[in-house]
């Protein structure tokens, strides 16, 4: 049979949090054209190296100061911790599991190397990403397809799909929220990375649909394969009616945006202020886009979020953890290995 490997990819973290790493790490991360994507070189060059990286690596410095641990990246260990539990859990299935970063170390160019010096023929690619977006998922799966091309040409590689509203996904979350949600609250908010509006009209391939079609990520569409904000909407209708949440407990926000252009909104911290001024004392908050908690869950939300909701009035915050490595997430991980399994041995 060929031999067989799944490569788990996320998005990465600098070796430690000194300045010259974290800047090191960002210039990796914010050069990538899907994160930044204009202008165009030099100038988009300049932005990153001469603007963007100088000003901001101390700030993110100390942000990650703030959540390390003693082992590293709290998104590095969960990543590792994963990869291990995932591989044990297909211990008689005799296939390794390997784990990247997009940015950063283990590198997606090394892993690959790894994979095709062991003699590795096909390859199930699982971005860390339930959700599509250019800046995320896209630049995973690009960058992991151009280094077999490279590397391994003869390697097949295949890939899972968004899984945004898998109902093994869904059931995942609502598993691993139903402890949290069960404490006395008034109020569930679902926070999203954010990305740029103009992502949106980008990644829509009809050029018909995105900003064009009256509440277009609402309204049922191919495009939507693409579309960041109508598949982030759709994992909160999918959990809310899976959990039995009332249309009035809930919203949609969206964290961690640069200035210079819209990005999508409401923005998460408008919205914790505006939420405790209206009276909400008790707030719990979901993070869906992330499966492992890093800095954006640990700091953004648990850390300044909170800080944000206290200070506007509000009484009582709680972050519910991302999947990380809870059984819950494992066994949806290896389900969805086991079908490429048995597609792959030609049994289904």
């Amino acid at each position: 049979m060929p031999k067989r490997a799944v490569l788990l990819v996320n998005l990465g973290s600098p070796d430690s949090t000194s300045v010259p790493d974290v800047k090191r790490y960002l210039r990796e991360f914010l050069g990538d054209e899907r994160v930044i994507d204009k202008p165009v070189q030099p100038l988009r060059w300049l932005l990153v190296n001469a603007i963007i990286t100088p000003f901001r690596s101390p700030k993110s410095s100390h942000a990650y100061q703030s959540v390390w641990q003693p082992e590293g990246s709290p998104l590095i260990i969960t990543s590792k911790s994963v990869r291990a539990k995932v591989e044990e859990a297909l211990a008689r299935k005799d296939v390794p599991v390997a784990l990247a970063m997009r940015y950063g170390k283990p590198s997606i160019a090394s892993v690959v190397g790894e994979l095709v010096a062991a003699g590795v023929e096909e390859v199930f690619l699982l971005p860390q990403y339930p959700h599509y977006a250019m800046s995320s998922w896209e630049t995973v799966v690009v960058k992991v397809y151009e280094e077999f091309a490279r590397q391994g040409p003869k390697v097949r590689v295949d890939c899972i799909q968004p899984f945004y509203q898998d109902a093994d996904y869904i059931e995942a979350l609502y598993t691993r929220s139903a402890e949290h949600l069960a404490k006395p609250h008034d109020f569930l908010l679902f926070s999203f990375h954010g990305i740029p509006v103009r992502h949106l009209s980008k990644a829509d391939s009809s050029k018909a649909h995105c900003n064009c079609v009256a509440d277009c990520c609402n309204t049922p569409s191919p495009v939507h394969a693409t579309c960041y904000k109508a598949q982030c909407l759709a994992t909160v209708r999918a959990f809310v009616k899976r959990a039995g949440i009332p249309a009035d407990k809930y919203a949609v926000s969206f964290q961690s945006r640069l200035v210079g252009e819209p990005w999508l909104t409401p923005y998460t911290d408008y919205e914790l202020k505006r939420l405790a001024e209206e009276g909400k004392k008790r707030l719990l908050v979901m993070t869906p886009a992330f499966v492992a908690d890093c800095l954006e869950t640990l700091e953004e939300i648990s850390v300044e979020g909170k800080e944000t909701f206290i200070e506007a009035g509000g009484e009582w915050f709680e972050q519910i953890p991302c999947l990380n490595d809870h059984e819950s997430y494992i066994a949806f991980t290896r389900g969805r290995i086991e079908k490429w399994l048995a597609g792959a041995q030609g049994t289904s």
